[in-house]
């Protein structure tokens, strides 16, 4: 029983480092813009035939602004598509210290939602299509 939880906590350890070692990049599809304080802000055209009967009756703006937080803003300009994950961390880490604990659980979690959004692809995903 016990080597069966080491064996799944050694799984989950490698899944995250491999995870951690990705590299991210920016969705070419969205334009971003940092105001003087740094905060960035995301601009996504909203396209398709949905959201243009939403415009015409609704009133629904054709680009949407998303507003990253603090830590958002602060790691946005940091995806260059050279760094991973964890070198992302270590400035993080830097300018936020225990406020960014714990930073790699929240880091991988940061990605993810931004993934799911489709607001950043993966640099070793551009290089298998090519």
């Amino acid at each position: 029983m016990e080597e069966e939880k080491q064996v799944r906590k050694k799984k989950t350890e490698v899944i995250s480092r491999n995870y951690l070692d990705r590299i991210p990049l920016h969705n070419e599809l969205f334009s971003w813009s940092a105001d003087e304080n740094g905060a960035v802000t995301l601009d996504i055209e909203n396209k398709g035939i949905v959201n243009r009967i939403a415009q015409k009756l609704l009133k629904k703006p054709r680009i949407s602004h998303v507003h990253l937080d603090e830590m958002g803003s602060f790691i946005w300009p940091l995806i260059d598509g050279e760094k991973s994950i964890a070198d992302i961390g270590i400035p993080v880490k830097e300018h936020f210290g225990e406020k960014a604990e714990p930073l790699y659980e929240r880091l991988a979690k940061y990605f993810q939602i931004l993934e799911s959004y489709s607001f950043i692809t993966w640099a070793e995903d551009d290089e298998t299509s090519a």
